[in-house]
């Protein structure tokens, strides 16, 4: 695969934490630690936080996302929320498909296809999201669970779009993938997704890594060819662990 430059890209997924207070404190310092970062930054907070943290880094670089998007546009859906209500909300990204959600709410493929179609059609970026269990690395199938992923995912052909590899066995564990491992799944994900899309356009593609990613590791990851950044979890809690992986990185 060709060696093309891709921006890194660093997410920070706050999950189900931080109220508004801590949001605003968060974002009032965040900027201030990344300063003029080359990387494409992303805070992905709750939903009810969407607002105050778009109005919060109005005017930094750092751009907000959904951490869930539904693929209607509106309708009888309670607790959900739409791509038209994301933008909105001054979002820019939309993270779709993460494993927790596969897990914790039966998300298919065919779902998660649906919500990154939505994305995009609204003006969003989609961050789709694949990764395999620990019995499904311990199997020997964990390409061929990510294979099935990927094409379920991208069967509409969103545009424009990033991924996300998440080894469900490394999130909140404390476990990371070595760099080694992490590189060879990576290179693996592109040629699958060189089968889909072509080779240029997965070329220029960036996947990012996800899983119990912190200030120690990062840099020994992304030095590998096919990482192109991080959806960070816990430590994106804080801003300035946060801060540190990106710059760590060189970003």
């Amino acid at each position: 695969m060709s060696a093309i430059q891709r921006r890194p890209l660093f997410g920070g997924n706050w999950k189900m934490h931080k109220v508004t207070a801590d949001a605003e404190a968060y974002c009032a310092k965040l900027p201030g630690l990344v300063g003029e970062s080359s990387a494409e930054i992303v805070i992905f907070p709750p939903a009810p936080l969407l607002r105050s943290v778009s109005a919060a880094l109005r005017g930094s670089s750092i751009a907000v996302g959904g951490q869930d998007i539904h693929p209607d546009s509106a309708g009888a859906f309670t607790g959900d929320v739409s791509a038209v209500q994301l933008v909105d909300a001054g979002c820019r990204w939309a993270l779709c498909g993460h494993s927790e959600r596969r897990r914790d709410h039966g998300e298919t493929d065919e779902l998660i296809a649906g919500k990154g179609l939505a994305a995009v059609a609204s003006g969003l970026s989609a961050l789709i999201c694949i990764g395999e269990s620990a019995a499904e690395r311990e199997a020997g199938r964990a390409f061929e669970v990510l294979e099935r992923q990927l094409a379920g995912a991208l069967a509409g052909r969103p545009e424009p779009f990033a991924l996300a590899y998440e080894p469900v066995w490394a999130i909140g564990t404390g476990k990371t993938a070595t760099p080694e491992t992490a590189q060879e799944t990576h290179e693996f994900i592109r040629d699958a997704l060189s089968d889909l899309i072509g080779q240029a356009a997965a070329a220029s593609k960036r996947i990012v890594y996800g899983g119990s990613v912190n200030p120690e590791n990062a840099a020994s990851l992304i030095a590998k060819r096919d990482i192109d950044g991080f959806l960070v979890g816990g430590a994106s809690l804080d801003p300035d662990q946060f801060s540190a992986i990106i710059r760590s990185c060189g970003s």
